[in-house]
């Protein structure tokens, strides 16, 4: 029996090595790359079904943020739903969308966040994305539905609460919980307490708020549009628990959420039963 391919970056490996050494010896520099490593997104290379999905679309860019933003569309519907991915992710990632949510008379658009995919930029953060967000719907129009995976659905609902209009959202294996979401990283990298409290305090004191401020368990409550909110997650999801869309639920009642079973953080963009009933969602009717 073969082994199965260890898919972690070198980059990521050699700093899982590095880091607990220099947070002992060296504790301000090992902080500083902490902030460097949350903002800078990894480039996965593009997997080969991925690059036969950029090769049948129409491919535009926008200017954003100060940055050259490469968008896809696929489809020449006048209706169209819009694909957010997430941290270190792709617009490519949402392939298996295409089709269904075509032949369901929808283009599907997307685009690849600033310092990810074909963008511009070696890092970026959830203002960023948001000003992306804002730009690209003034460009093309309001789409019929957002479809975002993990990070992306965080920073929908952070433009969101500041006027991106939003009729329907889709937000699949996406964090809400600012606490989690520091642990994953520190967990990728071997960092400790110390690491969260130093973080926690550089954003405050960068942007005058807390990290919580940030989050979408906390910016939901500030979401004023009738949107419409499907949570997808998945129960073994390993870099985001359950904890996250129950945690929106909690302060957005009326959100829905559509639990699966085996499929993870990532192979449920890929699942079917997952996809059908997104396009039914999307189909149906609004309340």
């Amino acid at each position: 029996m073969s082994k199965k391919k260890d898919k972690m970056p070198t980059a990521l490996k050699v700093i899982r090595w590095v880091y607990p050494k220099l947070e002992t010896a060296i504790p301000f520099l090992a902080y500083r790359l902490f902030v460097y490593i949350f903002f800078t997104p990894l480039r996965y290379r593009p997997t080969e079904k991925e690059r036969k999905a950029v090769l049948f679309s129409e491919m535009f860019t926008i200017t954003a943020a100060g940055k050259k933003i490469q968008c896809y569309r696929w489809g020449s519907f006048s209706r169209y739903v819009l694909v957010v991915h997430g941290w270190a992710g792709r617009a490519t990632q949402f392939r298996r969308f295409i089709k269904p949510l075509n032949n369901a008379g929808y283009s599907v658009v997307g685009f690849d966040g600033p310092a990810h995919g074909k963008s511009e930029g070696r890092n970026t953060d959830i203002l960023e994305y948001e000003t992306v967000l804002k730009t690209f719907v003034e460009q093309q129009g309001i789409p019929d539905a957002i479809i975002a995976h993990s990070f992306g659905g965080a920073a929908v609902i952070f433009a969101a609460a500041h006027g991106l209009p939003v009729k329907k959202l889709i937000n699949i294996a996406s964090p809400s919980i600012g606490d989690e979401i520091i642990d994953t990283y520190l967990k990728a990298i071997n960092g400790s307490e110390k690491t969260k409290l130093f973080f926690k305090k550089y954003v405050l004191q960068k942007t005058g708020k807390p990290f919580d401020a940030f989050t979408a368990s906390y910016k939901i409550k500030e979401v004023k549009q009738p949107m419409e909110l499907l949570l997808v997650h998945d129960e073994g999801d390993n870099e985001v628990s359950m904890n996250h869309p129950l945690a929106i639920q909690k302060v957005y009642p009326k959100a829905e959420l559509l639990r699966t079973t085996g499929l993870g953080h990532t192979r449920i963009l890929k699942d079917n039963a997952v996809i059908r009933q997104v396009v039914t969602f999307i189909e149906r009717p609004s309340s």
